[in-house]
């Protein structure tokens, strides 16, 4: 396999101690390293060892793409209502022309909860976000995962804990979840009449209804007597604000073991139209229960995703808990095994760091 030439330029990073490359560059800028006061934010050791084989920093004018050297998430903020940083804006469209005088195509990484967000137009780019709409999704867009650590490797000794057959599937969620409210009517007049309008995006859903649509499902799931449920609902984010180290570490650990005491695992937007949780339940082996909300996925234009997830059509939430039960029963004790062992292998090799860069170069061959 041949290697990609790409170029990049960290004069073109913004001057922030909280900004780092993008992890396709990280490799070849080693002083960078991954920022974070917690223990498990080690996401992309594996990738670091093979990334020269797989790209070579070149000059500009010897590169096939030259590669934004920063998330385009420093330009508009992680949160919805965040302002736009001029100056980031300013500096990366900066690099932009230099790619576009020297007639190289341009590759743009948009993570987080705002990468629907409408991006400058720039020619002969190729944007990749972890959240868009399949229906609106212009050509040369695409989706990256959301990278996350090896749980298998990290907590389960890496050994997959592998789950029997049982007669009824058990069905894990843990996660934050909003219940509709008047409250919620309120926030949406007040998104739609005076936030809407002065955002330059591609959706008009707010961003609060995918933890409505969670509680949604997890009461549609508690009610079917098709399944038993594991469910461990917040009603607010326990990874952010001022939480202690110790604090933390104690719902990571009760998060994973809420996964790796489940069958499937609900898998639901949250604040955009991705979900981190989809990736992490592949990576320990357990099924995802997927409802598209007009989601794109990675690499959805070579991989069969639906060979991999219960897959629930946002207009079938209704129907939800027969949809898992006939799933599930389709389904031998052999073959059961054998699917939690393909779904760890698909992470493997397509959605981790190390495997969405080892196949980087079919987004280019279209």
């Amino acid at each position: 396999m041949m290697r990609l030439k790409i170029f990049s330029d960290q004069q073109y990073l913004l001057k922030s101690d909280a900004v780092r490359p993008n992890p396709m560059l990280l490799p070849f800028w080693s002083h960078f390293t991954e920022t974070g006061d917690a223990p498990w934010i080690n996401r992309h050791e594996c990738y670091r060892e093979i990334a020269h084989t797989l790209f070579e920093m070149v000059p500009l004018e010897e590169a096939d793409f030259a590669v934004m050297p920063d998330d385009w998430r420093t330009v508009v903020g992680e949160l919805w209502y965040s302002q736009v940083n001029q100056q980031a804006q300013e500096l990366y469209l900066q690099f932009a022309k230099k790619a576009e005088a020297a007639g190289k195509p341009l590759i743009v990484f948009f993570g987080c909860d705002r990468s629907d967000d409408e991006v400058p137009t720039l020619k002969n780019a190729f944007i990749f976000r972890h959240s868009c709409y399949r229906s609106q999704k212009k050509p040369h867009h695409f989706v990256w995962p959301s990278f996350c650590e090896d749980f298998v490797q990290r907590y389960f000794e890496n050994q997959l804990p592998i789950r029997q057959k049982q007669e009824k599937p058990i069905v894990g969620f843990c996660g934050l979840t909003k219940r509709d409210s008047w409250k919620f009517n309120l926030k949406r007049i007040a998104y739609y009449l005076y936030i809407l309008p002065h955002r330059k995006i591609r959706t008009t859903h707010p961003p609060f209804e995918g933890h409505i649509l969670r509680d949604k499902v997890i009461k549609i799931l508690k009610d079917s007597d098709l399944l038993e449920t594991n469910f461990i609902t917040y009603d607010r984010m326990v990874f952010l604000g001022k939480k202690s180290l110790e604090q933390r570490k104690k719902s990571r650990d009760e998060y994973l073991q809420n996964m790796r005491s489940s069958d499937y695992v609900v898998c639901c937007r949250g604040t955009a139209n991705f979900s981190n949780r989809l990736f992490e339940t592949l990576c320990c082996g357990r099924i995802p229960i997927f409802i598209d909300t007009d989601c794109s996925l990675p690499y959805d234009f070579v991989v069969d995703w639906k060979k991999y997830c219960v897959w629930v059509d946002e207009k079938e939430i209704p129907n939800i808990g027969q949809k898992v039960a006939e799933f599930h029963n389709k389904l031998s004790p052999q073959e059961f095994v054998n699917l939690q062992l393909e779904c760890r292998k698909f992470w493997q090799e397509w959605l981790s760091t190390e495997g969405f860069f080892s196949k980087f170069n079919l987004h280019f061959q279209s």
